[in-house]
């Protein structure tokens, strides 16, 4: 009887008993928010999820890419990338290998909990480190923010930019909240996650790639107008490509990045990258198959003619997306020049962000890249659109409407395109119809001076104007003073008694090895309706064989 009463008093005791379970203090969800300049930012911040010897770093907003961990079964920091292709890669590092914390003597309260002070020094930020070792649990909101100590409540970032725990809910930790890994794929170092992670952010489109470019390339062309094939013009100094581009995305950036190396040519050498429109009567693409004759032509005071540089009523010229100069021989001669303390470049990379294009640059594009050259072995080159992210959320408008009006880069130089020597006894003259609807106005102008010697145009300053309706709307003077700066990409320079190198010298808007980047000319009056640009440049006289010219190319850019 006894041993009965005892069992239902103590199956009476169980519900209570239950009730007083101690809460697990190894398991919670701690929030985070942060605060700059004293402020506290609006939202709710972000979550880290403690459950027993392994943390997850809960990223705010949506899905991301990568995911950060710290187990401290192992006292080790865990960031795992997931690619949309499948491939994960894993950065596993230990503690001791984070930067590590100056302890010091200060204290302070963070809800409620005794916190201490501790201080890191990484890439000349001063970062402060509130931290508790009084509880079970242990994280760091930041991986290499003192994973070691405990748990981190507080980071301070340079006096005005921090990081705070709002609360610690201890409960149980869902699998999606901790969602450790079930795959670490590939076990990568630092260098090569960094990259990867980099890598992941935007979106690269190849267009060509290792293609030469070089006089006497006989190689047939595809038949037709086929896609993502490479054609070769004018000797094999134009290459050309059918891409698909995609579709604009609000707040996207894209930049155009060209590698190039000699694989012959030692010299510095005009280079372009352009886009073919395709919507008008004729177009470049028919100078190209059928020769220059084809395209229209500018009848300048000089007597000459010059082809397909103008935009007419039935023409639109190539749209120059860049303008480069390549170095002196980069790579193919750097072991045949050797200078101690000299480490010549590789390869040289030309990056420009183009986004003020973007509308000419989106579905089925005719893309080429032009080096002047008369060499067998030529240069080759890679080119590739890179595409950046942004706000998906922009609702300002942008420069939606893109018109090339004038290119006087003779890309089709090796079939006959006369240079831009017209500047010599006139102006280039070009009359447009600016459509209805379309705003806020830039012209986007480029130029290059040239001609190689002493007196030519390449090594003395000109003034640059431009005039709209007869009214002069910008001049200035296109120089470029930094061309020493890119000694180490032109092997094959020539060295001077003086000490300097021919790569050295200024020059009317470029250097080899580099781009030239453009100007915008702001036309807030300019309305729809009928215009006439002009542009005006005093060209020097020539000098025997010798001549100066201009490579001037003018697109209009605006809101519609």
């Amino acid at each position: 009887m006894k041993g009965l009463l005892a069992w239902i008093c103590l199956a009476a005791a169980l519900p209570a008993a239950a009730q007083k379970k101690k809460t697990d203090s190894t398991v919670a969800v701690i929030t985070y928010g942060f605060v700059n300049n004293g402020k506290p930012s609006n939202g709710e911040g972000f979550k880290m999820a403690v459950d027993h010897q392994q943390v997850h770093l809960i990223p705010g907003g949506k899905a991301q890419k990568e995911q950060q961990y710290l187990d401290y079964n192992d006292n080790t920091t865990l960031q795992v990338l997931t690619l949309p292709n499948g491939e994960v890669y894993t950065l596993k590092k230990p503690f001791g290998e984070h930067p590590q914390p100056e302890l010091l003597p200060d204290t302070a309260t963070i809800l409620g909990i005794p916190c201490k002070k501790a201080k890191l020094f990484i890439r000349s930020n001063t970062i402060e480190v509130w931290y508790t070792d009084a509880l079970k649990l242990k994280g760091t909101p930041t991986l290499s923010y003192a994973p070691s100590l405990g748990l981190v409540l507080r980071v301070v970032r340079n006096g005005n930019s921090e990081t705070i725990a709002r609360k610690i809910e201890y409960r149980k930790v869902t699998p999606q909240e901790l969602a450790w890994p079930v795959n670490f794929g590939e076990k990568v170092d630092d260098a090569a996650y960094t990259r990867a992670v980099i890598d992941s952010r935007y979106t690269t489109l190849p267009i060509f790639q290792s293609e030469q470019i070089n006089w006497g390339n006989n190689t047939p062309n595809p038949e037709g107008d086929q896609a993502d094939k490479t054609y070769h013009f004018a000797g094999g100094t134009i290459i050309l490509k059918k891409v698909h581009l995609p579709a604009n995305k609000k707040g996207e950036n894209i930049f155009a990045e060209l590698v190039q190396y000699s694989n012959g040519d030692a010299y510095d050498r005009t280079g372009s990258v352009f886009v073919i429109p395709t919507t008008t009567d004729t177009t470049f693409l028919d100078g190209l198959k059928k020769g220059v004759g084809a395209l229209p032509l500018y009848h300048a005071r000089n007597g000459k003619k010059y082809q397909g540089m103008v935009a007419t009523d039935h023409f639109l010229p190539t749209l120059e997306v860049i303008r480069f100069f390549t170095p002196f021989g980069v790579r193919q001669f750097n072991n045949q020049v050797k200078i101690k303390g000299y480490n010549w470049a590789d390869s040289v990379i030309y990056k420009q962000d183009i986004t003020e294009l973007k509308s000419a640059l989106q579905g089925d594009v005719w893309i080429g890249v032009y080096i002047g050259n008369y060499d067998k072995g030529g240069h080759k080159v890679s080119l590739s659109f890179k595409y950046y992210p942004g706000d998906e959320e922009e609702t300002t408008s942008g420069r939606n409407w893109v018109m090339p009006v004038f290119n006087t880069t003779n890309v089709m130089e090796m079939a006959g395109q006369e240079y831009a020597t017209l500047f010599d006894q006139d102006s280039l003259t070009v009359t447009v119809n600016i459509p209805e609807g379309v705003k806020n106005l830039q012209l986007r102008y480029l130029t290059t001076g040239h001609g190689g010697w002493g007196g030519g145009d390449e090594f003395n300053p000109k003034q640059n104007e431009i005039f709209v309706d007869n009214k002069s709307v910008y001049h200035f003077i296109p120089w470029r003073t930094d061309c020493a700066t890119y000694r180490y990409s032109n092997p094959a320079s020539g060295n001077f008694g003086n000490g300097l190198s021919s790569s050295d010298l200024s020059r009317s808007n470029w250097c080899p090895g580099t781009l030239s980047s453009p100007v915008f000319i702001n036309l807030p009056d300019l309305k729809p309706g009928v215009h006439t640009f002009k542009i005006a440049i005093p060209q020097g006289k020539p000098a025997g064989t010798s001549q100066s010219f201009w490579n001037v190319s003018g697109t209009l850019i605006g809101e519609k």
